[in-house]
C-alpha cells in the first residue's frame, strides 16, 4: 500500500455538463479530506465543437479516455511537479486504468477509489484492480 500525498485531478465532461467545476471541487474536497494535496486540475470537454456533439458521451480514446494532447499535458505536469497519482472523476475500465498508469508513470485512481472511511489516500488494492478487470479474487491453497 502506497500513501499518496500529491495528485492531479482529471475529468472528461460533456459540453452539456454545466456543473463540471462543482464536481471537480467536490472531488478535490474528498482528496483533501484524505490528506492529499491537489496540484492541478485538467478538464477535457466533449461536444464543444460541431463535430463532437454527436459523440458527447463516448470517450475520446478507448485506451486513455481523453485525447492525446490533454494526455501529454497531464504527463508533463506529473513529471515536472512530482505528482504521486492521478485521480479521474470518470469511471475507468481496468484496460484504461492500466494504459493510463503506464503512460503517466504513476497510479491512476478514480473517484470510486476514494474510500471515505479511509484515514489517508492510498493506491487501490490488488482485489480492487482485479474487480476492474472483471476477474475473481484468487484463492490460496
Amino acid at each position: 500500500m502506497t500513501v499518496i500525498r500529491s495528485v492531479v485531478l482529471v475529468g472528461l465532461f460533456s459540453a452539456k455538463d454545466r456543473d463540471y467545476q462543482d464536481r471537480l471541487d467536490a472531488l478535490e474536497a474528498q482528496v483533501t479530506a484524505l490528506g492529499g494535496q491537489v496540484l492541478d486540475r485538467f478538464v477535457q470537454r466533449r461536444g464543444v465543437s460541431d463535430g463532437g456533439v454527436r459523440l458527447m458521451s463516448a470517450p475520446l480514446s478507448r485506451r486513455f479516455l481523453i485525447g492525446p494532447g490533454k494526455l501529454d499535458e497531464i504527463a508533463t505536469t506529473c513529471s515536472s511537479r512530482n505528482v504521486d497519482a492521478v485521480v479521474f472523476i470518470n469511471g475507468l475500465s481496468g484496460y484504461q486504468r492500466r494504459w493510463l498508469s503506464t503512460r503517466l508513470g504513476r497510479p491512476v485512481l478514480t473517484q470510486a477509489d476514494l474510500d471515505p472511511s479511509a484515514h489517508h489516500l492510498t493506491t487501490p488494492t490488488q482485489s480492487q484492480r482485479r474487480a476492474d478487470r472483471g476477474q475473481r479474487p484468487t484463492r490460496r491453497r
